[in-house]
């Protein structure tokens, strides 16, 4: 079994999304045996594109929410079906001890991902976090563990 985790930016542009999707797909092929499982806090942008990659490619999905009111505190309701649907589809939803999201919940949640890969791949631009508990965060703790890192930002990717 070969346990993925991913990170990455949340406000990839609209239309980049296919992009970036194809390039998570490449990336993601050659573990699609059907041992793969995919790790995910399911925020919008990167982390649903794997999450879709992962169940495409015969995977099991598992998830790692920040805190008991993630949904409602960060999902935008244009976001709603795609997040419950992906949900519906985890074979493991996991909730971080905390009622309310924030930076303290996003580090546990990166932290309870790391802990449960054998690599991590990072839909990142290469620029630093802009506060901890981001996606350049995420990369250095997993470099700092010997976690190998593909991070996947094709040409033509770019943030909103």
């Amino acid at each position: 079994m070969t346990r993925i985790g991913i990170t990455g930016h949340s406000n990839l542009s609209a239309d980049c999304v296919p992009i970036v999707r194809r390039a998570l797909a490449d990336a993601m092929a050659p573990y699609a045996d059907g041992d793969l499982v995919g790790l995910t806090c399911l925020a919008r942008g990167a982390d649903q594109l794997f999450a879709e990659v992962v169940l495409d490619a015969g995977g099991r999905l598992e998830v790692v929410l920040p805190s008991v009111d993630y949904r409602e505190a960060k999902v935008g309701p244009d976001d709603l079906d795609q997040f419950d649907g992906l949900l519906m589809r985890s074979a493991l939803v996991r909730y971080m001890p905390h009622r309310t999201a924030g930076r303290a919940a996003y580090e546990a949640a990166n932290e309870t991902v790391l802990a449960g890969i054998d690599r991590l791949f990072a839909v990142w631009d290469g620029r630093p976090s802009g506060g901890r508990g981001g996606t350049g965060d995420a990369v250095a703790a997993a470099r700092t563990r010997g976690v190998p890192v593909g991070v996947v930002w094709p040409p033509g990717a770019r943030r909103e």
